[in-house]
């Protein structure tokens, strides 16, 4: 399934939710991803990002779809992170 995920996490925090979302996820914009998980990817990186999170303070936000093809992406202005395909 295609995911974008969006989080809003405490200062503290925010090094180790980048460094685990970057793990699964392509890194968009500032705390923006997205990309193709497995359902079984997906809980996994659900558990350990509530493991960083403090529920009290801060969010996080997944958008799911079966496909990618079901979204139009328009980038308006300078692309953060260019995904490139490398051979």
């Amino acid at each position: 399934m295609y995911i974008i995920l969006v989080y809003d996490i405490g200062e503290k925090r925010v090094a180790k939710m980048l460094k685990l979302c970057r793990q699964y996820l392509n890194w968009i914009q500032n705390s923006v991803f997205e990309g193709s998980l497995s359902p079984s990817q997906l809980r996994e990186l659900k558990m350990k990002a509530r493991a960083i999170m403090v529920i009290e303070e801060d969010s996080l936000i997944i958008f799911t779809s079966k496909n990618e093809d079901w979204l139009d992406k328009e980038v308006i202005g300078k692309e953060k992170n260019e995904i490139d395909t490398f051979l």
